[in-house]
């Protein structure tokens, strides 16, 4: 199931799914989550959408479960309840409950890794 949803405090459809993803998953305003992480990539150096401080972040805080070969649909369909933050090839998403929590459905798109927020 998608739900369609613009965490972006103006409605802006821009390339910011990082903040969406991470906001929407962790409870926190998408304001918040903007502030958090762009501080923190400032301190490292990064962009704030840079995959590898992305992962570095979501590293730090939760646990990391790759799969291979599974859709996010298929993930959701099947992932136990409660928050979490799936990877893709160039996006991010969160999944809350089984939903799949975006702008746009992405659920054919093959996963990378998934980290259990709550």
């Amino acid at each position: 199931m998608i739900y369609y949803y613009n965490a972006n405090p103006l409605n802006v459809y821009t390339e910011d799914c990082t903040i969406r993803a991470i906001s929407v998953a962790e409870g926190t305003t998408w304001d918040e989550a903007y502030g958090k992480l762009s501080y923190l990539a400032g301190i490292r150096g990064k962009i704030l959408n840079d995959v590898v401080f992305i992962e570095e972040y979501l590293d730090s805080k939760y646990q990391r479960q790759c799969y291979t070969n599974v859709t996010v649909g298929e993930f959701a369909e099947k992932c136990p309840k409660g928050h979490f933050v799936v990877t893709m090839n160039n996006h991010i998403v969160a999944i809350i409950d089984n939903v799949i929590v975006d702008t746009f459905d992405c659920s054919n798109r093959i996963m990378k890794c998934c980290w259990k927020i709550k």
